[in-house]
């Protein structure tokens, strides 16, 4: 790896890249015992100051970062597999049952064997997603549901391919990006997904890590632009881990939306995340799902 970079920036700009080159080989190899002395050859800085920039940019030190990593990826193997506590506790480098329990009650409210008892509904929908009766398993705790009228919304971001569990990737390696472009970091952050995880393979599946944006404002250097168009919607607020959000669809897609009379648009669901999960432990973090209707 180099650590030149060709590409005429602002540094801030370029400490960002640097930092999103950590960021990227966390989610790449999360299993990895990462040494910080490794994290920082990576983003190509000393190992003095890496903790320190990291931790001013990403508002979290790399080791809370992939603690925050492991858990997450926990939460959704409790709810959508058959695997037992022990060997996911281990998966996310805890040396015992008991400190992983300790940990994750800590994030997520409940131990992990309650957790994935509670949570044991949408886990059975999520295994018989290729099934005709799929409908017959979806949750039935209800939602309130809002209809809006929508403004057009511009986003830069990056494309994500594969599992949208996997996403947090491509928000993690944007908001560095952002932070190096000069862009408001209070802006909403928003997840499009434009495919149906129950009928698309999963390597197949595709989604977006946007920020929204002014309308004026320029693409910086390694970020896209996608648009979403503006029109009715109908939207709810989910509280919990996002490990949690299929079965907000589920109930969306299976119980109101048949019942609403309503028709969704040619146009794909996206989610407004309202809260900051790194600042917010995962029972706090609020999502709203957004589906756009036909007129």
């Amino acid at each position: 790896m180099t650590c030149a970079d060709p590409r005429p920036s602002s540094r801030a700009a370029a400490y960002a890249r640097r930092v999103e080159r950590a960021v990227a080989a966390l989610h790449a190899d999360l299993d990895r015992p990462w040494r910080l002395d490794d994290l920082a050859a990576v983003a190509c800085f000393s190992p003095y100051h890496f903790h320190r920039v990291y931790r001013a940019m990403m508002g979290e030190t790399p080791d809370e970062t992939r603690r925050r990593l492991l858990l997450h990826r926990a939460a959704g193997e409790l709810i959508h597999s058959a695997r037992d506590v022990a060997a996911i506790a281990r998966r996310a480098g805890y040396g015992s049952a008991a400190a992983f329990s300790r940990a994750f009650s800590a994030s997520y409210g409940r131990p992990p064997a309650a957790y994935r008892l509670s949570r044991e509904g949408a886990g059975a929908f999520a295994d018989r997603r290729n099934e005709e009766t799929v409908m017959q398993h979806a949750t039935p705790n209800a939602y309130e549901t809002t209809l809006a009228d929508e403004p057009p919304r511009v986003l830069i971001g990056l494309p994500h391919a594969g599992s949208y569990m996997q996403i947090g990737q491509a928000f993690e390696r944007l908001g560095a990006l952002a932070f190096g472009a000069g862009l408001d970091p209070r802006s909403p952050m928003i997840g499009v997904y434009y495919d149906d995880p129950h009928s698309v393979p999963e390597a197949r599946l595709r989604s977006f890590a946007g920020l929204e944006v002014d309308v004026g404002v320029a693409v910086p250097a390694g970020l896209e632009r996608r648009e979403l168009p503006g029109g009715p919607v109908a939207g709810i607020v989910h509280k919990g881990p996002y490990a949690e959000l299929p079965q907000a669809y589920d109930w969306l897609y299976g119980q109101w939306l048949p019942a609403s009379g309503r028709e969704p648009a040619d146009s794909p669901a996206y989610e407004i995340y309202l809260n900051d999960p790194a600042a917010n432990p995962p029972t706090e973090w609020l999502t709203r799902v957004v589906v756009p209707l036909k007129a």
